[in-house]
């Protein structure tokens, strides 16, 4: 249903109408009937309204419920309910696109569905790829799955890494930590009442999101260390991660920074650039924990 996710479809009504009213829903979730703070919220602000035109900007955070999207967007003062400004993001397939309405409502609601398991390079990348040289701002979750524990994060995967460096205009990228959205005590917990999430969020909670600092990766420079890596010399990955190498007759052209770089050398590139942001992505989280745990 790629028809539904484009600006033109039915001159856009359905996108504002689903956004304005999911928007909506989340903001009396977190505003009302919980409370929220949010460490550096003006970043995020200036960053989604005001950034130089043209330029991406991609949003990374830990995934801890499976309403960490929409409602770690619906503080006060944040356009959750505008469209135009609404991010996209990578949603799993076998999750909301499971039917036509689902796909429909999801698709008209600026998701992208990813197909979990099937490589960096899938059709679906190349999709969210396409917003990003557009200018648009792309959130992603690359724990890949929904995670409540209060352990280091699970790896992030290297669709991350990929989109950063296959970018033609180099892309913002902001890390985020959250916490609130999780546990018993929280506001969406995945064990709630005989083993199954609520229905809807739970009332009387915290949240606590944590904004980072702008990442801006040198890609030039990124690229001369990158290019050590050559065909020739034995893959420093595991079998496990070698996703980066699936379908390579598929795979489209990258900006001409990569052009000269083989399959070692983009796995080093790719695996780098994620490992950076999740680095951020940890500190923030542990912050927002500690900031949690002091308020509760």
């Amino acid at each position: 249903m790629l028809w539904a996710a484009h600006p033109s479809h039915l001159s856009g009504a359905p996108r504002r109408i689903a956004i304005f009213t999911i928007g909506s829903l989340a903001r009396i979730a977190v505003t009302l009937l919980n409370s929220s703070h949010v460490h550096n919220a003006d970043t995020l602000l200036h960053l989604v309204t005001a950034r130089p035109p043209g330029t991406p900007l991609i949003t990374v955070s830990n995934h801890t419920s499976t309403l960490d999207d929409p409602l770690m967007w619906a503080f006060k003062g944040f356009p959750v309910t505008n469209a135009r400004l609404s991010r996209w993001i990578l949603a799993a397939e076998d999750i909301c696109f499971t039917n036509p309405l689902f796909s429909y409502f999801f698709r008209v609601g600026k998701c992208i569905p990813i197909r979990r398991g099937a490589g960096i390079y899938q059709p679906f990348m190349d999709e969210a790829l396409d917003r990003i040289n557009e200018g648009e701002w792309m959130h992603t979750f690359p724990e890949g799955k929904v995670c409540q524990e209060h352990g280091p994060l699970r790896r992030f995967k290297w669709g991350v890494g990929s989109l950063v460096a296959r970018a033609a205009v180099p892309p913002i990228v902001l890390p985020i930590g959250h916490t609130g959205f999780d546990q018993a005590s929280r506001v969406m917990p995945e064990k709630y009442m005989f083993g199954r999430r609520p229905l809807l969020p739970l009332a009387g909670k915290k949240i606590t999101i944590v904004v980072g600092e702008p990442m801006e990766f040198d890609m030039a420079s990124l690229r001369d260390t990158a290019m050590k890596f050559s065909a020739s010399s034995p893959s420093p990955f595991p079998l496990s991660c070698n996703a980066f190498k699936m379908d390579l007759a598929a795979r489209r052209p990258g900006p001409q920074h990569l052009v000269a770089l083989d399959d070692n050398s983009l796995g080093w590139l790719y695996s780098h650039i994620t490992q950076q942001i999740q680095a951020a992505v940890e500190e923030l989280r542990w912050q927002a924990l500690g900031e949690n745990r002091q308020s509760s």
